[in-house]
């Protein structure tokens, strides 16, 4: 029986039913999860019984793995997991994952390790259909732009709450990265144009800071637009799957002091391409330590 596909909003976001995670891999199925993710910019799998192994696995189904983090060790006794949990980071700000490095992650799996009684929520939003959402003078500005995206930025929260936190907060700065990426991201494998900003965004490259502040905050309004938000609401061991080249997300900070944990693996992926056919440009630090770089033909 072939995977069944259910949609769970009109812009984004598919539950994807029988698959066995923990069989070994079957092109078709490896092929049709990928068209899933193309179409639906993510998808949630239900009852998936992996580990951090299987987890490592199934994300390697997509492309070569990442390490946890640019500067984030890794979770004990592992190379690619990075664990997101709420005694250390609380990440309630839209963002995709990694934008400072010149190629950031094409794919990123979240496992629910432990879940809440209510809240913890995860906001997944489609960044094409913000961009189709544009008016076409705006469209036309996104497409003429670049912005400088960096880590020295506390895109968790204004202030650490504790010392687990503030020290989390410190690694995560440790080591600087810039990037000068395309604001308007042409998807490699579907051609959509998406805006490619969220947390990790500082600066539009050009213009002083708040004109850059005003004008991505326009971009931005957009981009999580109720419409084109999936609330996933976590269940124990779920496997959600979201395509980190045109989507943003974010972890909604809801549930008072409950522990959540998720496991982040990422799946290394290639350097961004604008309207223009200008590729993404590095401007300080390199990550070739976390992850390789995906080419993809032109």
């Amino acid at each position: 029986m072939p995977p069944s596909i259910r949609k769970l909003t009109g812009r984004i976001g598919a539950l994807v039913e029988g698959v066995d995670l923990t069989a070994p891999p079957d092109p078709s199925t490896v092929t049709t999860l990928r068209h899933a993710l193309n179409e639906h910019k993510a998808i949630v799998l239900d009852t998936v019984n992996l580990d951090n192994a299987g987890q490592e696995r199934v994300a390697g189904w997509f492309g070569d793995l990442t390490t946890a983090h640019p500067n984030v060790p890794a979770a004990d006794g592992t190379t690619n997991v990075l664990a997101v949990d709420s005694e250390t980071s609380k990440a309630n700000e839209w963002h995709t994952d990694v934008t400072f490095v010149v190629n950031p992650p094409q794919v990123t799996t979240l496992r629910s390790i432990v879940t809440t009684p209510y809240g913890g929520e995860t906001l997944i939003a489609n960044a094409a259909a913000a961009y189709r959402d544009l008016p076409e003078p705006l469209r036309a500005l996104a497409d003429s732009l670049r912005v400088v995206h960096t880590n020295q930025y506390d895109y968790a929260r204004p202030s650490a709450t504790s010392a687990l936190r503030e020290e989390y907060d410190r690694v995560f700065v440790s080591t600087p990265y810039e990037t000068e990426h395309p604001l308007v991201r042409v998807h490699p494998l579907t051609g959509e144009r998406g805006l490619f900003i969220g947390g990790f965004a500082k600066r539009i490259v050009g213009l002083p800071s708040s004109e850059s502040a005003d004008l991505l905050r326009i971009f931005q309004s957009y981009v999580i637009r109720p419409e084109n938000i999936l609330r996933w609401t976590w269940s124990p061991d779920q496997l959600l799957i979201f395509d980190n080249r045109i989507t943003q997300h974010y972890a909604v900070d809801n549930y008072d002091n409950h522990p959540r944990r998720l496991n982040r693996v990422t799946v290394a992926g290639d350097v961004p391409v604008g309207v223009d056919g200008r590729r993404s440009e590095p401007l300080v630090g390199d990550a070739s330590h976390y992850s390789s770089v995906l080419e993809v033909a032109a």
